[in-house]
């Protein structure tokens, strides 16, 4: 069997959908907050997870015990409109972080110093999520 050699062929992942994963330790409330919220579309539940299509991406939530939190942001959405879709999403119950040392507008809306506009919020088991206009 011949060595990968990037150079020859391209990877068996490079065209493969990627699944996005998180977890939670109640699948109610994720479901709620997911689907009611934040307007993603059901496409499976079963007792071990729950499934959303997020634009075509699919989004895996385990149901587990015990929820481990990253210190970091987790998921996010580019967005093309920030102030109509924070807006939106804070119209529908999304409270937006406010971190300190960073100068954020009053939707919680970060301007980086590229230029892209960032917000952050968490789900029900404290995950990080955020949205972003590029």
């Amino acid at each position: 069997m011949a060595a990968y050699n990037p150079l020859r062929m391209a990877s068996p992942l490079e065209a493969a959908p990627i699944v996005a994963f998180l977890a939670t330790s109640n699948s109610n409330r994720a479901k709620d907050f997911y689907r009611d919220v934040l307007g993603l579309k059901l496409a499976s539940e079963d007792p071990f997870a729950l499934v959303f299509d997020a634009a075509g991406t699919m989004l895996r939530i385990a149901i587990v015990q015990k929820v481990v939190l990253a210190p970091y942001t987790v998921l996010g959405w580019r967005v093309s409109d920030m102030l109509a879709t924070a807006k939106e999403l804070r119209r529908r119950g999304v409270t937006f972080e406010q971190y300190p040392g960073m100068k954020q507008d009053e939707l919680g809306v970060w301007h980086s110093p590229s230029g892209a506009l960032v917000a952050w919020f968490t789900d029900p088991d404290g995950h990080t999520l955020s949205i972003t206009q590029f």
